[in-house]
């Protein structure tokens, strides 16, 4: 089958043809022609890189009647650098259609440069959830004629907090609108989405749900938390060629990473929260390039980044859920390749590889440890197939214009020059003896071992608790994960040391052990939280209760609370 077949018209079939794509991929040759039709709302699930774009930009572009000055479609992505990629590509895709105009809206950015481009005539409006009802609460938006919403990755923006503002959304279109919804998990809040928004929807799965893609082999190293750091460098070294991404769980450890590579010699960059919108762009451009091949990022930074060629994905630190490990997973093995998911984990972490295994319906692969003698195996292969590739003619010439040179190395030994070589290429590796140490903890993780926890621990029961707050909340695209992993960082605490947290709008409150609060209140201080001061301080009165549990608060709120400016919505 190819894409002439499925119905679309001549522009985009033109546009299609320009970009190179002969073949629809499986999202694409089972949703367009459905999209097509145009007379029920749509759930896709496939996982990222599967080519969704294609599949839902071709049949809205269709729906577009460009001599109506006023929008007539919405995409909606979770993040900046999504809502970027997407309006490129749908752009593209409209190359042939005259006068349809694609404009991308996103925090970041000017909001008066954004009203003057949708005031010039925008039909298709691709938004991040803020800035999106930010300019619909300016009125410089007018959702009126909005004939269909995409929600596109709608896992992803739940998990980024966004709840509040797609029910806000949905509020602020037709509800005759229809309503296209594409994502890498069918996630219960994903469902919850699905059940009230959409009416009997036609449904495209790729693979299973919740599944990961079965192109990519899932590997699992055992080792000594120690060595962590040492195993990854080995994983590097024997990986000639590699392409990757490695998360870590913090910022401190993602900078930390990075920074260790780049003194080991190998070209890495670190990509987290703290980083400004210019410094983020300059960083992404050299690994889309591929001038630095290894990117060390956290997980709130790495969202909606989309680049072709990754070979690798490790998991410096498997994360907490099992759909945050498919969405990092996704990354790699793009458009219809394969490529390796590697997670490092210690003995007391393996009830995270049976979560990610039972979300993800996937097994690892037990891995070994690369030893020395493997790393100098593959350095040795990797220089032979060099010396293999190098352009005859070229040494032809270079032997004519350095004749005396060539005389004199014909005269050597080949034996002589081969060990030299070789001696050249290892002589430093082979002196440090650490590269020829064992670093596998065991062979495998052990599925039924009396010590392996059944799940995370939350806190200990000896560990008695104060109650802080922070000026971060649903509002600002946080969620309770993001609050740990940045009182971690910057308290340079574990996370076993935080209790409960409770998130409100704008404000959340966490436990923490007392005995470590002062030195969270310490780091905190100037901290930034995604490029934003936040103010970490003790509630007044200063509390020394543990925080009620979500369920308690809940039964002591009344049911329906109006947030200031929220037009008196109920929540």
């Amino acid at each position: 089958m190819d894409f002439t077949s499925l119905g679309l018209q001549d522009e985009l079939l033109r546009a299609v043809a320009d970009l190179g794509f002969e073949t629809p991929m499986p999202i694409q040759e089972q949703a367009i022609p459905l999209l097509l039709a145009g007379e029920r709302d749509f759930v896709g699930l496939a996982q990222t890189g599967t080519g969704k774009t294609c599949a839902f930009g071709l049949p809205l572009l269709s729906r577009i009647d460009s001599s109506r000055r006023e929008p007539q479609a919405l995409v909606v992505c979770p993040t900046r650098e999504l809502c970027l990629q997407t309006s490129k590509e749908m752009s593209r895709f409209a190359k042939h259609l005259p006068g349809l105009n694609c404009v991308a809206v996103y925090g970041g950015a000017s909001i008066g440069g954004q009203i003057s481009q949708i005031r010039r005539g925008a039909h298709v409006v691709i938004a991040t959830p803020g800035r999106l009802l930010d300019l619909v609460r300016r009125k410089a938006l007018n959702m009126s004629a909005v004939g269909c919403v995409v929600l596109d990755e709608a896992d992803e923006m739940l998990n980024m907090g966004f709840r509040d503002e797609i029910d806000a959304i949905f509020e602020s279109v037709h509800e005759d609108a229809r309503v296209w919804l594409f994502s890498a998990t069918m996630a219960e809040g994903v469902a919850r989405i699905a059940k009230k928004y959409l009416t009997d929807p036609a449904e495209v799965i790729i693979g299973e749900r919740n599944r990961s893609a079965e192109n990519i082999t899932h590997v699992c190293y055992m080792v000594r938390e120690s060595d962590r750091y040492q195993v990854l460098l080995r994983l590097l070294e024997s990986t000639p060629g590699i392409f990757g991404l490695v998360f870590c769980r913090t910022r401190q450890e993602t900078r930390e990473v990075a920074e260790h590579l780049l003194q080991d010699g190998y070209p890495a960059e670190a990509l987290h929260g703290e980083l400004s919108q210019g410094q983020r762009d300059n960083v992404m451009r050299k690994f889309r390039k591929k001038a630095i091949p290894i990117l060390v990022a956290t997980d709130v930074a790495a969202r909606g980044l989309d680049v072709q060629g990754i070979t690798h994905v490790i998991h410096y630190r498997l994360p907490d859920d099992g759909e945050a490990y498919t969405h990092r997973s996704g990354r790699t093995a793009r458009a219809g390749m394969t490529g390796f998911s590697i997670a490092l984990i210690t003995s007391r972490e393996t009830w995270r590889v049976r979560r990610v295994e039972k979300n993800g319906r996937l097994r690892f692969e037990a891995g070994r440890v690369p030893t020395g003698e493997d790393i100098c195996t593959a350095r040795l292969k990797t220089l032979v197939e060099t010396i293999g590739a190098a352009e005859s003619d070229e040494a032809g010439r270079l032997r004519e214009r350095f004749a005396d040179a060539y005389t004199a190395l014909d005269a050597l030994d080949t034996q002589a020059l081969v060990d030299h070589i070789v001696n050249r290429e290892l002589g430093s590796f082979l002196k440090d003896k650490r590269a020829f140490t064992d670093l596998n903890a065991s062979s495998q993780p052990s599925r039924d071992h009396k010590s392996d926890r059944k799940g995370p621990r939350k806190s200990t029961p000896a560990m008695h608790t104060l109650s802080l707050s922070i000026d971060i909340g649903r509002s600002s695209d946080a969620n309770k994960s993001g609050i740990v992993r940045f009182v971690c960082d910057v308290g340079r605490i574990n996370s076993d040391r935080i209790g409960s947290i409770v998130m409100h709008q704008d404000v959340s409150y966490f436990e923490v052990d007392e005995n470590l609060a002062e030195q969270v209140l310490l780091g905190c201080r100037g901290a930034k939280f995604d490029g934003r001061e936040v103010d970490v301080r003790l509630p007044s009165g200063g509390a020394r209760r543990r925080l009620r549990r979500p369920n308690q608060e809940q039964r002591k709120r009344p049911r329906h609370h109006r947030r200031p400016g929220d037009g008196g919505r109920p929540h």
